[in-house]
């Protein structure tokens, strides 16, 4: 009887970790609050702090769960560290400063609206990365997903700077299909690392130009909720999902996150919500329907 409880936790976490629509939407789910937070940033921490310190955070916690296989996780690495370097640099560290310096600009509707054009970019570089055939399922469902996030982004211009870091973040989404043969935690714990590092330097020149902006309490806040979720969970949920399902029908799955973002933003910022956020809804949701329709997901060692 005393194994009852173990089997059934067993189970339901197995349940949890293998279903790629749970991770992915609570990847979404947790981008989209990084969005709300991103704005609550501005004038509580300075975007360069923000972006530095939520990797120094994460990689507490991601250096106790590797230290067991650090040597051979490292042997495994070093041949690749140029990729590992490309990985941890565009796809965290870019993104975040992008995103952070485009917080101080824009609403945090738009803010979510920025990973709309991820998918697209995924699609495409898969293709002319990999060789990696779209459907037309997927095509379709991808076009559907971005009617919805247009719907939404209607009301606003999408800076450049905010679309370089959708590109940075759909290069590391096509990366992750060609990730060492390591364990997920110990290929992000490196790219943390990286991306750690690779943020001192703009960290140093905020301070050189004055632009720091020591933490306030909610400022301290903001940095706790993106170092836990989109620095440490998220990642980890869609590193998952993309082996699971691939990095095109995973990519889809980030057009939650404009309509995710919307909403938190109409519920915890005030921000206005208008008819068009529930015709992006609708066809967001229609989108990724149809784009699960392409192949059944294979399962990835993890």
């Amino acid at each position: 009887m005393s194994d009852i409880p173990a089997k059934a936790s067993a189970n339901l976490w197995s349940a949890f970790w293998n279903n790629p629509i749970l991770l992915l939407s609570l990847t979404a789910l947790m981008f989209a609050g990084h969005s709300v937070v991103g704005r609550l940033a501005v004038g509580e921490i300075s975007p360069m702090t923000l972006t530095c310190a939520r990797w120094g955070l994460a990689l507490i916690p991601l250096s106790l769960a590797v230290r067991g296989n650090f040597q051979r996780d490292l042997a495994v690495l070093r041949p690749r560290g140029i990729f590992i370097i490309a990985m941890g640099a565009l796809g965290f560290t870019a993104f975040n400063a992008l995103f952070y310096t485009a917080a101080h600009r824009t609403s945090a509707v738009n803010l979510s609206i920025l990973q709309g054009a991820i998918p697209a970019f995924v699609l495409i570089g898969a293709r002319l990365a990999f060789g990696v055939p779209v459907s037309g399922w997927q095509a379709f469902g991808t076009f559907v997903t971005m009617v919805g996030v247009t719907a939404i982004a209607a009301q606003g211009d999408l800076a450049k700077m905010i679309l370089l870091a959708a590109l940075f973040y759909a290069g590391y989404t096509v990366g992750l299909r060609n990730r060492p043969e390591i364990s997920g935690l110990g290929f992000f714990a490196a790219m943390a690392a990286v991306a750690f590092a690779t943020s001192i330097p703009l960290l140093a020149i905020e301070i050189a130009r004055g632009g720091f902006i020591e933490p306030t309490l909610k400022g301290l806040g903001v940095l706790l909720y993106a170092a836990l979720f989109p620095s440490l969970l998220a990642q980890i949920f869609y590193m998952r999902g993309v082996a699971l399902i691939g990095p095109g029908r995973a990519g889809v799955y980030i057009n939650l996150v404009p309509v995710f973002g919307a909403l938190l933003a109409v519920a915890l910022l005030g921000e206005a919500f208008a008819p068009y956020h529930v015709a992006g809804l609708i066809l967001v949701a229609a989108g990724i329907a149809l784009a699960q329709r392409a192949v059944r997901p294979v399962l990835a060692a993890s």
